[in-house]
């Protein structure tokens, strides 16, 4: 059995999927430029993403829809186990957003431009000038239930579990008073790791945690913002993953 996927992976999926990701690309870059950045710069997206689990024969559970309002504005915070995380939220999680991403994504081919044509936010995290810039962005892009998507980890867990969050997206929701949803991403490290190459079908589960809402006359405390975030998704982990 592991042989046949190993041979579907490489010889039928991954051609697919690689076709998929060029077509996906055009159409957001030419629906960008013709049309609204909002609707181009998501919805194909999401059904390249829903293509890519079901290639890859991953299934996927999603939790707490019920927590959301496609009209609100949030910012969304979640773990980050590994590159499937990207498909995981893209495509389930039924809300309208923009990525915050490294820089340097944007030198991916096709890609980088796509995303760059949708209108997610690339931040320098080495320049102090481009996170104000990113922060005036985020200000504008984020209005009318337009919402942004941050790993506060920075980058893939090497071991599944959960590590230390970086301030950034918590400042984001601070400076715009917005509220913060914690999202729990479990499963993904398995399907494929950092440090691996090949895909293991498995099941991916997304949990939706309610809204940590501002304070109505004192907005949010960044530090208590930080804690209850980085606790509320490690309390949908395995513990061993917490």
């Amino acid at each position: 059995m592991n042989i046949l996927f190993f041979l579907y992976q490489w010889l039928v999926a991954f051609p697919i999927l690689l076709v998929l990701t060029l077509l996906t690309a055009l159409i957001t870059i030419a629906g960008c430029f013709l049309g609204n950045g909002n609707t181009w710069g998501y919805y194909p997206g999401r059904l390249w993403s829903k293509l890519f689990c079901i290639f890859s024969m991953v299934r996927v559970e999603v939790r707490g829809k019920e927590n959301i309002d496609k009209n609100t504005s949030y910012v969304f915070v979640a773990n980050h186990q590994g590159a499937y995380d990207i498909f995981l939220i893209y495509g389930y999680l039924g809300h309208n957003f923009k990525w915050m991403m490294k820089k340097s994504l944007r030198k991916i081919p096709f890609v980088g431009k796509a995303c760059a044509a949708a209108g997610h936010i690339f931040v320098d995290r080495n320049n102090p000038k481009s996170i104000i810039e990113t922060l005036h962005k985020a200000e504008k892009t984020l209005q009318d239930g337009m919402s942004l998507v941050v790993f506060p980890e920075g980058s893939r867990s090497p071991d599944g579990q959960l590590h230390r969050f970086k301030k950034g997206a918590f400042q984001l929701a601070v400076d715009l008073n917005l509220p913060v949803v914690p999202l729990t991403i479990d499963g993904s490290y398995r399907i494929l790791s950092r440090n691996s190459y090949s895909i293991t079908p498995g099941k991916m589960i997304l949990t939706i945690h309610p809204a940590i809402w501002p304070d109505a006359e004192q907005g949010h405390d960044i530090q208590e913002l930080m804690e209850q975030s980085y606790q509320t998704i490690g309390s949908a982990l395995p513990r061993h993953n917490q």
